[in-house]
């Protein structure tokens, strides 16, 4: 039986991973709930690995109100120590209090767009944009694209978002498809 060939930053030896990359990673996200659990869960794996992320996933889940962002932009100081005290996700009181932060200009502008996935998906012309890398090496930390959204985010109030945050959530969110070109997941999520 032949292997199924994956994208070489999959770590094989982890189930949660390789879930992860088969049925999620660069899959295209347009709905509002999921693009901001991205932005909640990216902002929070600045500086760390993703799969600490990944591991943390379920309580983030539960401490950010099932990532509603109208509840989360409703979050006070008192919430904020609430969830410095959450040992199941990243106490880091930057990256919470921006999740926060992100969560009101979130809301603004979908006041705005209508939704935050026209803001987004406007920035590809609604395409998923297809790089081809042929190997992880020709996979960029940030591009031109990045960014421009991170700067025009970060005008509009966001914070904990950079260019290099910026173009991992493109990839996860399958404004960009970076599967390698010998990932089965790449053929599939081309246009």
């Amino acid at each position: 039986m032949k292997s199924v060939q994956r994208c070489a930053w999959v770590n094989l030896s982890v189930p949660l991973y390789v879930t992860y990359h088969d049925v999620e990673w660069g899959v295209p996200v347009h709905t509002d709930r999921k693009m901001f659990e991205f932005l909640v869960l990216e902002s929070a794996q600045a500086g760390l690995s993703w799969l600490t992320v990944l591991r943390k996933r379920a309580a983030y889940k539960k401490a950010f109100a099932h990532f509603d962002y109208t509840k989360v932009a409703k979050f006070t100081n008192r919430d904020i120590e609430r969830l410095m005290n959450n040992a199941g996700i990243i106490r880091n009181r930057q990256k919470i209090t921006a999740a926060v932060k992100n969560a009101k200009a979130f809301l603004q502008i979908r006041t705005e767009f209508g939704t935050f996935c026209n803001y987004l998906w406007q920035f590809v012309d609604g395409e998923s944009l297809q790089p081809k890398p042929a190997t992880i090496k020709h996979l960029p930390a940030m591009t031109d694209l990045s960014v421009q959204i991170a700067k025009d985010m970060k005008r509009r109030g966001f914070s904990f978002l950079g260019p290099t945050v910026m173009y991992a959530h493109l990839q996860a969110t399958g404004l960009v498809n970076d599967h390698t070109r010998d990932c089965f997941r790449y053929k599939l999520l081309r246009r």
